[in-house]
């Protein structure tokens, strides 16, 4: 089955992977606390504006993962102290489902987040889609999965890893069709931490 990009995200974990069959000759880099998805040296030249984008970016306050340009002001909003509800919700609905051919729709998540009160420490997790006939955001309690295709609205994953090179080798190796890259997240003591699976 061919879902396109996805997102899975739980409170403490996540990950995302492209799958792409237009464009397979791209590869995620990791630098200072951010993610990127960008051609590889022998990916042929495009004009798309949908091909590079930071997919993970990390901030105090959580983790925020997702399939486009969105993901920064997502991250800029949580890290000036938005809910993060807001923070997810406000970019997808501003900048809507992506304007190629087939209405891809914008998704993201957050990780490592909460906004109880009641609860200021125990991480949580929000999961967030932008399709032509919807906007939908959720916080979520386990492994949730959105993807631009098929599974176009928030359903639960099965994700066993619970750091973050486990989690993007273990959503690269899904059977999900035309992987291309993946990333992982996960919270520690620390902060977060990060890791890449590229296609060898």
């Amino acid at each position: 089955m061919y879902v396109g990009r996805f997102v899975v995200v739980a409170p403490t974990v996540g990950a995302y992977r492209v799958s792409s069959r237009s464009f397979p000759h791209r590869q995620a880099t990791e630098r200072d606390g951010t993610i990127t998805v960008g051609p590889t040296p022998d990916a042929e030249e495009t004009d798309n504006p949908y091909i590079s984008y930071n997919c993970v970016r990390l901030t105090d306050r959580g983790a925020v993962l997702g399939n486009g340009s969105h993901v920064d002001p997502i991250a800029e909003k949580l890290a000036l102290g938005c809910p993060a509800r807001d923070a997810l919700a406000d970019p997808l609905l501003a900048l809507d489902f992506e304007k190629d051919d087939y209405d891809t729709p914008r998704i993201a998540g957050i990780v490592g987040v909460t906004d109880d009160p009641t609860v200021p420490d125990e991480p949580g997790a929000l999961v967030g889609i932008v399709r032509r006939d919807a906007l939908l955001v959720e916080a979520v309690e386990a492994p949730t999965l959105v993807a631009t295709y098929e599974h176009d609205s928030p359903g639960p994953f099965d994700l066993d890893a619970t750091d973050a090179a486990g989690a993007a080798r273990e959503v690269y190796d899904h059977e999900f069709e035309h992987r291309v890259c993946a990333a992982g997240v996960a919270t520690t003591p620390g902060g977060f931490e990060t890791a890449v699976v590229n296609r060898e």
